[in-house]
């Protein structure tokens, strides 16, 4: 049902049903038989969320082997992941004892949260997700689960999946602080981390101040379009004031358009910056946008239903039926890197929903022995006529 994009559990059963004994759901996916909608949520809502973790790892693995993860080596051989929190539930009536909870003008509206690591790389449009991790209610009570201590979980568990996998850890502010930098670090991951003024005062005098004292180094050059690109940074300075402060390196970039600054931001990072690796860095920094635009804007907007409840139980079923949908984004994201039967047929439609429709609206009349036959039907249809 994920895997086409249905966004109606009951409707997808209801169509399957129709012709049980002969089905695309049994040929392309060897389904013998199929629950009722309710013993389907009673069944999910009851089953464990750690096994589709190895799913992820498994399909990881096979990229990697097959070395189609090589084109993500960003610097020194080491993957960018960013990382970044999504809401994918929200409800002022439906809960259940894990949702979070948030209280305005005497309303409570209940929701579920995930953080998502996806490896990503500058130049490439297909991200990869990694098993993500839930932010939720722990004690069903009180306690409020937050994106730092999901974050450390985070880390930890893909480090245990992927105990060998040079990662460059990619955040936002909030992750800018000691106690998870020290995290990183004992997970072995190096870090580009955003750092804004607000939160980080004191490094941003110290960068002041050095940088009248010409303490600072700085690349300067203009592109084609005419707009100058303005890098400045620092090596081994204090993140923040305290006695035992992080030594990070700090960069900072500008983009100029017409004597209007059009873009700015800072890191900070453990990569020793230089003339030679400042502007991949900034590249590096900014790529987190693609975790926001080729992730979760995809799964909110370009099909996949992310946001619609189709189901919230009371135990695991609201997370289960995120992480199957993740899954089959993370299958489409494998056929797009590796598959040229898939890429030639989606290569004939400009929208991805125009595809998926034209996949759900042919599996509803016709029967087809596998997926890849599907695929040749929608390349290259037979010339017949209808009886």
């Amino acid at each position: 049902m994920m895997f086409f994009q249905d966004p109606s559990v009951l409707e997808f059963q209801r169509r399957m049903q129709e012709s049980i004994n002969r089905n695309n759901l049994k040929t392309m996916f060897h389904v013998e038989s199929i629950p009722k909608d309710t013993q389907l949520r009673d069944i999910l809502d009851q089953c464990p969320m750690q096994p589709l973790d190895k799913v992820f790892a498994d399909f990881f693995y096979h990229l990697q082997r097959s070395k189609h993860l090589q084109a993500y080596q960003f610097i020194n051989g080491m993957y960018l992941m960013p990382v970044d929190g999504s809401q994918y539930f929200s409800s002022e009536k439906i809960s259940c004892p894990s949702c979070l909870t948030k209280t305005s003008k005497g309303v409570t509206r209940y929701h579920h949260q995930i953080l998502q690591a996806v490896i990503v790389h500058p130049d490439n449009k297909q991200v990869i997700p990694l098993a993500p991790e839930a932010i939720e209610n722990t004690d069903g009570t009180e306690k409020q689960d937050c994106e730092i201590n999901a974050g450390k979980r985070l880390i930890n568990k893909i480090r245990k999946t992927h105990p060998k996998l040079k990662i460059i850890f990619g955040g936002d502010d909030l992750f800018s602080n000691p106690p998870f930098i020290d995290e990183l670090k004992a997970a072995d991951m190096s870090f580009i981390l955003v750092v804004k003024p607000s939160s980080h005062k004191i490094l941003f005098e110290w960068f002041t101040e050095l940088k009248q004292l010409d303490g600072a180094s700085h690349l300067q050059f203009t592109d084609f379009k005419g707009r100058q690109h303005l890098y400045e940074w620092i090596n081994e300075i204090p993140l923040n004031g305290t006695k035992d402060a992080d030594q990070v390196n700090f960069f900072h970039y500008q983009l100029i358009d017409k004597g209007k600054i059009t873009y700015r931001n800072s890191w900070v990072t453990d990569i020793v910056i230089d003339e030679n690796n400042v502007t991949q860095l900034v590249k590096g920094g900014r790529a987190r946008w693609k975790i926001e635009n080729e992730g979760f804007n995809t799964l909110k907007n370009q099909g996949y239903h992310i946001e619609h409840n189709f189901g919230h139980g009371q135990h695991n079923l609201s997370m289960i039926f995120f992480l199957l949908n993740l899954l089959a984004f993370f299958v489409h994201q494998i056929f797009e890197l590796t598959d040229l039967h898939y890429q030639k047929c989606r290569a004939k439609f400009s929208a991805r929903k125009e595809f998926w429709n034209q996949l759900r609206c042919t599996i509803r009349i016709l029967l087809f022995k596998s997926w890849e036959e599907l695929l040749a039907f929608i390349i290259c249809p037979p010339q017949s006529r209808a009886p």
